[in-house]
C-alpha cells in the first residue's frame, strides 16, 4: 500500500512538471507566432494601429485648418473685391 501511494506521488510530480514544461512550450510559441506576424506586417508595409491612429488625427487637424484657411481666403477675396467695386466707382464719377 505504502509503494501505491509513492507510485502516485511521483506520478503527480512528473504531470506536474509536464504542464509547466507545456506551459512554457507555449509561451514560447506564442512569442514565435507573434514575432512572424510581425516581421511578415513589416514585410507587407502594413502599420500598427496606433501608428494609423496618430496619423489620422494628424490628417483630421490638418483638415481642419485647410477648411479654415479656404473660409479665411473667400472672406479676404470678398472683401477685396468689395474695395475694388468701391475704388473702381470713384474712379468712374
Amino acid at each position: 500500500m505504502q509503494s501505491q501511494n509513492r507510485i502516485f506521488d511521483d506520478f503527480a510530480k512528473v504531470a506536474g512538471g509536464a504542464l509547466s514544461a507545456l506551459g512554457a512550450l507555449k509561451q514560447e510559441i506564442e512569442g514565435l507566432v507573434r514575432d512572424r506576424v510581425d516581421r511578415f506586417m513589416a514585410d507587407a508595409n502594413y502599420v500598427r494601429r496606433d501608428e494609423f491612429e496618430a496619423v489620422k488625427a494628424v490628417a483630421a487637424a490638418a483638415r481642419t485648418a485647410q477648411e479654415k484657411l479656404e473660409a479665411r481666403v473667400a472672406e479676404l477675396e470678398a472683401s477685396a473685391a468689395g474695395a475694388k467695386k468701391k475704388s473702381g466707382k470713384s474712379s468712374k464719377a
